[in-house]
């Protein structure tokens, strides 16, 4: 029986349930078949099952009566849509407005300021700001990021400048500046009124008192120039005229003809001269030949010694200009004649627009004729030190390289040898008992002779010659011939450094070598080769040992 059952939920109303075994918070979700439902209330130990079935009935008529609004929702509720944070809705979003800010010039009777045009950058994902200055070529003016990306406070409360402070026709404070917004760009005019702002209209930028005043030149009382350094500056910087010449200078000692370029300046009337250096011509590198500068055409009448030998503008009357350098045509410049043969592209639109006047036609220039073509290298004799090919590579190259090896008759006939016996054709009557090996290494065509050692012959025997490479006696030195295996028949005779040896015999495996490769073996060293291995063969079989008589 539950005692708690009516007494309010206090205090002194309570009684501890003495049966209780179980004090843990008990589970109220089932899981059937994957899905989370809440427990149906089960009966406990002096529960009322009465009261229990009440409580589901009263649960279910809830269910029935509830409005199928409540269940299922209005059908006029549009669906929640996804949250997207603000650094993802507003990624690569800038606002970009257009401004200026006036510099004061002191100590300049020219002008009192300057009016430099910015462009301020307002990324929306962070609030963040830049401004940058536009480059100027030739402006003297250190320009660029004025600002880097950052936020820019508003005042002194440790407020941030927002979207919604900027707008057209005014004043932005940054950092002890004052930036004036005149313009800016369509999106961020979209992208303003579609928030509800009210765009003002744009200004006009106001133009820099200095660079009007260039346009229109004030009056001056006394002759102007003939023409402005500082135009020639801003308009020709980087264009230069380029002319290829020969340089003749046969009449020097040693002197040849060489090709150079003369390169014109036309931002300040400067000339430079480079030589154009061939591969293994065999010359030093240098390859400016007259350093940049102004070259005088006429020079004016002095009639005093000068002690220096450098020319000053007073002396000089007339410089060289363009109209000096004509294709086709022999220009002297500091005492040295040049042909100039032809131009490049800029320079034939620079004459064709400014000097149409002047023919730019080029001309053809005798090739050099190379004294060495046609001639074959002459090589040395072979002074007896290493192998010929060893010392060839010294004629070859600078740098002797190794020679090249056939790798891959190497790898082919590597451990193939071809074994003959021989004997020494001498006068000495001691030789003819010697007895001789002499093998002939396919891989790199190379012969060792190796001497049976003979007992009481008073010549040790061992190794007669190393392996190397053995020239016929008929072949020069500057292009000898090798022995071959084509030259090795049965009966032949090898000279060897003044040392004679006449085969006698052979191994099998050289006739079976030669017989696979006919094509280059004579027919008479495979014959003789067959007549000596098949007799061989024949004295050696038992049938003939046993018909022998003995002795």
């Amino acid at each position: 029986m539950d005692y708690r059952h009516g007494l309010p939920f206090l205090p002194g109303y309570t009684f501890r349930d003495v049966s209780k075994s179980a004090f843990h918070r008990p589970q109220t979700l089932n899981y059937m078949n994957g899905y989370a439902l809440p427990r149906r209330p089960t009966v406990g130990i002096g529960q009322d099952p009465l009261l229990s079935e009440h409580l589901i009935q009263q649960e279910l008529s809830e269910l029935d009566v509830r409005p199928s609004d409540l269940t299922y929702g209005s059908s006029e509720e549009s669906l929640a849509q996804d949250f997207i944070p603000a650094h993802v809705a507003l990624d690569k979003k800038v606002l970009r407005f257009y401004a200026y800010f006036e510099e004061d010039v002191l100590y300049s009777p020219e002008e009192l300021y300057r009016v430099r045009p910015v462009v301020i950058y307002y990324y929306l994902e962070d609030d963040s700001m830049c401004i940058i200055e536009p480059m100027v070529e030739n402006s003297g003016i250190p320009q660029g990021k004025r600002i880097k990306r950052q936020r820019l406070p508003k005042n002194e409360c440790g407020e941030y400048y927002q979207w919604k402070d900027l707008n057209l026709g005014m004043d932005l404070e940054v950092y002890g500046v004052k930036y004036r917004i005149t313009q800016c760009d369509a999106f961020t005019k979209e992208f303003m009124e579609s928030e509800g702002m009210v765009v003002n209209d744009p200004e006009p930028m106001p133009e820099d008192p200095y660079n009007k005043r260039r346009t229109k030149p004030q009056p001056f009382y006394r002759t102007p120039p003939e023409f402005d350094r500082m135009h020639q500056f801003l308009t020709m910087d980087r264009k230069v005229l380029r002319f290829f010449a020969m340089w003749d200078d046969s009449d020097s000692l040693f002197g040849d003809t060489k090709p150079v370029t003369i390169q014109y300046f036309l931002v300040d009337d400067t000339v430079e001269i480079r030589e154009v250096h061939k591969p293994n011509s065999g010359r030093d590198p240098f390859p400016v030949l007259m350093r940049r500068q102004r070259l005088p055409k006429k020079f004016k009448p002095v009639t005093f010694p000068s002690c220096v030998l450098e020319v000053s503008k007073d002396e000089v009357d007339q410089y060289y200009s363009p109209k000096d350098f004509r294709v086709g045509q022999t220009v002297t410049l500091l005492g040295r004649r040049f042909q100039l043969y032809d131009c490049d592209g800029f320079t034939k639109e620079y004459f064709q627009r400014n000097h149409p006047d002047i023919e730019m036609k080029p001309t053809e220039i005798p090739k050099e004729v190379d004294t060495l073509q046609g001639k074959e290298m002459e090589v040395p004799h072979y002074n007896g030190f290493g192998s010929l090919e060893d010392s060839l590579q010294n004629c070859l190259s600078l740098i002797p390289k190794p020679p090249k090896k056939n790798v891959l008759k190497m790898l082919e006939n590597d451990h193939r040898v071809l074994r003959y016996s021989a004997r020494l054709e001498s006068l000495n009557p001691e030789d003819e008992c010697r007895r001789f090996i002499l093998s002939y290494f396919l891989s790199n065509d190379m012969i060792s002779i190796y001497e049976k050692p003979t007992r009481n012959s008073g010549i040790i025997g061992g190794k007669f010659l190393e392996k190397t490479r053995i020239p016929k006696p008929n072949s020069t030195v500057q292009h000898p011939e090798y022995y071959s295996p084509a030259d090795f028949a049965i009966g032949a005779t090898v000279e060897v450094f003044s040392h004679r040896f006449v085969l006698t015999d052979a191994d099998q495996y050289v006739l079976t070598y030669l017989e696979s490769n006919s094509s280059q073996i004579p027919s008479q060293t495979l014959d003789s080769l067959r007549q000596k291995l098949c007799a061989g063969t024949a004295n050696n079989q038992p049938g003939d040992e046993a018909a022998e008589p003995s002795s």
